[in-house]
């Protein structure tokens, strides 16, 4: 899978580990010539633009305290460790964890039946669609549970909650009152995941913590497996 995706009114995002942004930011600088920085978003994202105009728009993992235009900064913020709380859902399994730097340090994953859809009409069709709706409402009552037991007894330490999966299930998840203080904390950012298990768990690691760069124009880049790619396609909601 490759590394990068088009972007939404042109450019494309690509994403990098923050120990390996500054490789890849002195390959931009290789590329395009010196660069100038300013911080736009409420300081929230740093534009970089070569001396040939090229740009490139950092937008910092979830649970970052930056601010301001200086790079220097930028990359000790973003590379600090940082604990992040994980959840991924889909109707019929979720996976929740908290992520202290790169590593996952904590973790449960469980799985339940939810029907598919039917083609079927009439009586037997509402019957079957309030069946798989109490289904799905015991589901998202159980995966709370698991957030629950998981995510509130370090609430006070994580700087961010991640979510990914069917955003409606974690949307359904997360209004459990109990965990009102999760939902605080939860970031923009949304990872596109399949059903979630443990290796997917592991792997939205990594993709939770990537820096995420938007080149509004199409510039020169390290192929895919360069310096600085995590691997990973991501709907940037940064």
């Amino acid at each position: 899978m490759g590394s990068s995706r088009p972007a939404a009114g042109g450019g494309r995002w690509v994403e990098v580990d923050p120990a390996r942004l500054p490789e890849w930011l002195a390959g931009f600088t290789a590329r395009h010539g010196d660069s100038t920085t300013v911080a736009v978003g409420a300081g929230r994202v740093l534009v970089i633009t070569g001396a040939d105009g090229a740009a490139a728009e950092l937008h910092p993992p979830p649970g970052t305290a930056v601010g301001g235009a200086e790079l220097a900064r930028f990359l000790a913020d973003v590379q600090a460790p940082r604990r992040l709380g994980l959840l991924l859902a889909r109707k019929s399994a979720a996976a929740v964890g908290v992520a202290h730097g790169d590593r996952l340090v904590r973790s449960k994953v469980d799985s339940w039946y939810v029907q598919g859809r039917t083609a079927a009409g009439g009586q037997s069709q509402q019957r079957f669609a309030r069946r798989r709706g109490n289904q799905a409402a015991a589901a998202a009552g159980k995966a709370a549970d698991i957030v629950a037991r998981v995510l509130l007894p370090v609430a006070g330490q994580l700087a961010a909650v991640v979510t990914g999966g069917d955003r409606r299930t974690v949307d359904s998840i997360l209004a459990d009152p109990r965990l009102l203080r999760l939902a605080g904390l939860r970031a923009e950012r949304h990872l596109p995941v399949p059903t979630p298990n443990l290796a997917v768990l592991q792997a939205a690691v990594p993709a939770a913590r990537a820096v995420h760069i938007h080149l509004p124009a199409p510039v020169a880049e390290p192929d895919a497996g360069g310096a600085g790619y995590t691997g990973a396609v991501l709907r940037c909601e940064d």
